[in-house]
């Protein structure tokens, strides 16, 4: 398909996330694929008061501050990584005192981006915003753009950290924002019910690694008995089932149920820990996941469905895919599109059935098998997601001149 791509233009790109996070993120790779015609400024994610103070009584070392607050990565790209301290107001006991600290925040941030945008000779402005509708929900005002675009990839409002003042400055965002691009339909649906203006433009993945042959064992993998049941991303209980991987693991004693990933305190206290047949191999770097699942009998994405869940795309399907690897997941809205090739599961007994399903049968490994589920997921590129943010970005300012005339 034939996409109209954003060209020669100055993108300043918001995130949620750090920009050195210890797991791959879609705002990273999509700063890079719009690079290729565009300047970016990546903006790295400020420090606050709270997180610094918590270090300090934790003792935990605090991730040290780049000397170089403008950085040059590429030719065509810079990362801001902003010196200043935010205030945390989240615990304030009303929307008016969060406001309050919420907009010195936005201030600060918007002092030294401007900063940073006039010394790189930044001028035809477009703003990305990546879902963090707190610190950046004033940019538009404070900066010198002219777009401005929201994305949103996750329904963070439902989050314990947002739940009080979260619902009321999302909505507020995305009813300010030119357009709203999402990575599922669900969530562009949902954006909808403020903004119009709202597109699903997909999910885009790097997915060469993962559909690359001949990837050398992990030593920590290679010890433990097959079949293996594999799993890699964060294990969160906002996110994934513990029952149902009980459940797993007791029904088929007989397979090894590898989770690679970083754990939360509530997995860390789980009972799955002191059961035999479960390995928990801990965070990996991005560039290390693909030798894991290279080397999984099949994966598995053992999700709770709820309001975090139902709609967000999930991004490691492709991944699990490219390589190859037969599927089972649990089923959401977002996984529909994928039921060609995955085998979704309503019921923990469900599950079960069908991981013994594939286990049982040697079609799910054929070659035939193997390149289908490839073909799927390497459609799933940057190029692709990008493009249809270009389609959208230029179809509504087409349709904005035809309203102006």
């Amino acid at each position: 398909m034939t996409h109209r791509f954003i060209k020669n233009r100055d993108i300043i790109l918001f995130s949620f996330q750090p920009w050195n996070s210890e797991i791959a993120f879609n705002f990273k790779d999509m700063a890079f694929e719009l690079s290729r015609y565009n300047r970016v400024l990546f903006i790295d994610r400020a420090r606050d008061r709270n997180t610094i103070l918590k270090s300090i009584l934790s003792r935990k070392a605090l991730e040290p501050v780049n000397p170089n607050n403008l950085e040059m990565i590429g030719q065509n790209f810079w990362v801001l990584h902003p010196k200043s301290i935010l205030e945390s107001g989240n615990w304030s006991p009303n929307y008016r005192l969060f406001d309050f600290f919420n907009r010195i925040n936005n201030k600060r941030l918007a002092v030294e981006i401007k900063e940073a945008i006039g010394s790189i000779g930044f001028a035809n402005c477009l703003l990305i915003n990546d879902n963090d509708f707190f610190r950046g929900l004033y940019l538009k005002s404070l900066l010198p753009v002219r777009e401005y675009i929201f994305y949103i990839r996750d329904h963070l409002t439902v989050q314990p950290f947002f739940e009080k003042f979260g619902p009321r400055c999302e909505m507020e965002m995305i009813q300010k924002a030119d357009l709203v691009v999402a990575n599922s339909d669900w969530l562009a649906k949902y954006a909808s019910q403020w903004n119009p203006n709202s597109v699903d433009i997909g999910q885009g993945c790097e997915l060469g690694a993962f559909s690359a042959e001949g990837q050398a064992e992990p030593d920590d993998l290679a010890g433990i008995p097959r079949p293996i049941i594999g799993y890699c991303g964060a294990i969160t209980a906002m996110r994934l089932d513990e029952n149902l991987l009980v459940h797993i693991a007791d029904s088929l004693p007989d397979a090894s149920l590898v989770l690679v990933g970083p754990i939360d305190s509530v997995f860390e206290k789980s009972s799955l820990r002191t059961r035999k047949n479960i390995y928990f191999l801990g965070p990996k770097k991005p560039e290390q996941t693909a030798s894991y699942v290279h080397h999984f009998t099949l994966c598995i994405n053992p999700q709770l469905v709820n309001p975090l869940t139902i709609g967000n795309y999930p991004r490691k399907i492709d991944e699990y895919l490219a390589s190859g690897k037969p599927v089972v997941a649990t089923a959401t809205q977002a996984m529909v599109m994928f039921r060609e090739h995955v085998l979704l599961c309503l019921t923990k007994e469900d599950f079960v059935m069908n991981i013994r399903k594939l286990l049982d049968d040697p079609i799910s490994t054929s070659r035939s098998f193997i390149e289908s589920r490839r073909e799927f997921a390497l459609n799933h590129t940057w190029e692709n997601s990008v493009g249809e943010l270009g389609d959208a970005f230029y179809s509504l300012k087409k349709n904005r001149q035809k309203v102006e005339i």
